[in-house]
C-alpha cells in the first residue's frame, strides 16, 4: 500500500465528478497537498444552479485549479442514462484527452448509494479502456459506508490510503461549510473525510481484473 499523496510524476491531473462538492469530499485534501500540479476538474451537473455553480468557481481558485460544469440530469428520482450519454458529456468538457493521471468515482460510489457516482465512474474506465481518454494512471475513489452504517469512511486498504495533515483537513473542511455553505450538522459536513483513499490502477486490463472481482450494483 502506498500511504502517500504527494504527486511526483502526475502533473497533468483531471478530476472528473458528479457534483460541485465531490472534488472537495473525496480529494480535496490531496488537491490542496499538491498546488503546483495543473488540476482540471470536470464537474458534470449543476451548471445552472444558481447556488452551486458559483461556489464551485470560488472553490476551484482555492484549489488552484481549472474547471468546468455539465448539465447531466440529477432530478431526484435518479432515472438511469444511457452510458453513451454520460460518455459523450465527458468527452465535451474535457479540454484534452490526455493526462499523467485521471482521478473519479469507484464504480460501486462512495455510499449507499447515488447512481450519478456510479455511473459516472463506469463511464471513466469505459473511455479509458477504448483509449478515447488516456492517462498513466487511474485512481478511483475509495470510500464505503457499511450500507449506511456509518458515514462513508476512507477504505484502508485500498492501494492509497493517508490521513491528511490536521491543516489540510480543517481546510476542506471550511471548503464545505463556508464556501460551500453546506450545514455542519448535515450529511456533506459530518461525512467530510478525514483521510482519502484511493484504487490505482496503472493500465486498463488492470481495472477488469479489479471489477472481475466485484459486483457492480445493478
Amino acid at each position: 500500500m502506498d500511504a502517500s499523496l504527494t504527486m511526483k510524476n502526475q502533473k497533468e491531473i483531471a478530476v472528473i465528478v458528479a457534483h460541485p462538492d465531490d472534488e472537495t469530499l473525496w480529494c480535496g485534501g490531496t488537491m490542496l497537498l499538491n498546488p503546483t500540479c495543473n488540476w482540471f476538474v470536470a464537474c458534470l451537473s449543476r451548471k445552472n444552479d444558481p447556488d452551486r455553480s458559483p461556489k464551485f468557481k470560488k472553490v476551484l481558485k482555492i484549489l488552484n485549479a481549472k474547471g468546468i460544469m455539465g448539465n447531466l440530469d440529477d432530478g431526484a428520482e435518479q432515472k438511469p442514462l444511457d452510458k453513451k450519454a454520460v460518455e459523450k458529456v465527458i468527452l465535451n468538457l474535457l479540454p484534452k484527452y490526455d493526462f499523467d493521471l485521471i482521478i473519479t468515482h469507484s464504480p460501486f460510489g462512495e455510499y449507499t448509494r447515488h447512481l450519478r457516482h456510479e455511473e459516472i465512474g463506469r463511464a471513466v474506465i469505459a473511455l479509458w479502456k477504448d483509449n478515447k481518454i488516456t492517462a498513466n494512471e487511474l485512481w478511483v475513489f475509495a470510500f464505503e459506508d457499511g450500507n449506511k452504517k456509518y458515514y462513508p469512511q476512507a477504505i484502508a486498504s485500498a492501494n492509497i490510503h493517508q490521513t491528511l495533515p490536521q491543516n489540510i483537513w480543517k481546510e476542506k473542511y471550511r471548503i464545505i461549510t463556508e464556501v460551500y455553505g453546506f450545514i455542519k450538522t448535515g450529511f456533506e459536513a459530518q461525512t467530510t473525510p478525514k483521510s482519502e483513499a484511493f484504487w490505482k490502477f496503472k493500465n486498463p486490463k488492470d481495472v477488469q481484473n479489479w471489477l472481475d472481482h466485484e459486483e457492480i450494483p445493478d
